[in-house]
């Protein structure tokens, strides 16, 4: 028998979105992708692609809508990124100004648009930090581009730019270097000249 409180914290197939963490067999995964299908014939049933949280391995499996999971409990936390040593990134606890470091495995590319010294929110089940998720926005200058010309607004023409963080972002052509840029870093794509 399933009490109301842990009831309230099952969450079914149907209700999947990108981001949320469930626990199945024994295992806590992160949905990276879902999709509802609902085929000509047979029962309609939900397609998603997790991601496993301890080791990062992606599987792909399919669910009825109806089948139900308990919700992970994620911990979030706020930390400063304060530098890269290596193959080694280290960040600090605003609050205890407590210092550590984790692995390129562990970080992946989160920090491709994070400058040092800037606030990231670390990802946490059970004290074991699995993700970092970096700030929504970020406004970076550009380092390197082909200079634009006058003229140069063709609609949704665009070239690449190399960021002050390293990474490359496809900007439009009026854009030059040492002009600073807002990038979303959820899709990596420019916004808007700042």
């Amino acid at each position: 028998m399933i009490s109301f409180k842990e009831e309230f914290l099952m969450i079914s197939a149907g209700d999947f979105r990108n981001g949320l963490t469930v626990e199945i067999d024994n295992s806590v995964f992160q949905i990276i992708e879902f999709q509802h299908v609902k085929p000509g014939k047979g029962a309609a049933f939900v397609r998603t692609k997790l991601r496993d949280i301890k080791n990062g391995g992606v599987k792909e499996t399919t669910f009825r809508p109806t089948e139900k999971f308990p919700q992970a409990r994620i911990d979030r936390k706020n930390m400063q990124y304060m530098y890269a040593d290596g193959d080694m990134f280290n960040f600090m606890d605003n609050e205890t100004y407590e210092q550590f470091a984790l692995t390129s495995e562990q970080v992946g590319d989160a920090l491709k648009f994070v400058k040092e010294n800037e606030t990231v929110s670390m990802l946490s089940h059970n004290g074991v930090v699995f993700s970092i998720e970096p700030p929504m926005f970020v406004e970076l200058d550009i380092t390197d581009t082909e200079p634009g010309f006058k003229g140069d607004t063709a609609t949704g023409a665009t070239k690449p730019a190399v960021v002050e963080t390293g990474a490359t972002v496809y900007v439009p052509l009026f854009v030059n270097q040492g002009d600073k840029i807002q990038i979303d870093t959820r899709t990596g794509e420019y916004l808007k000249r700042v």
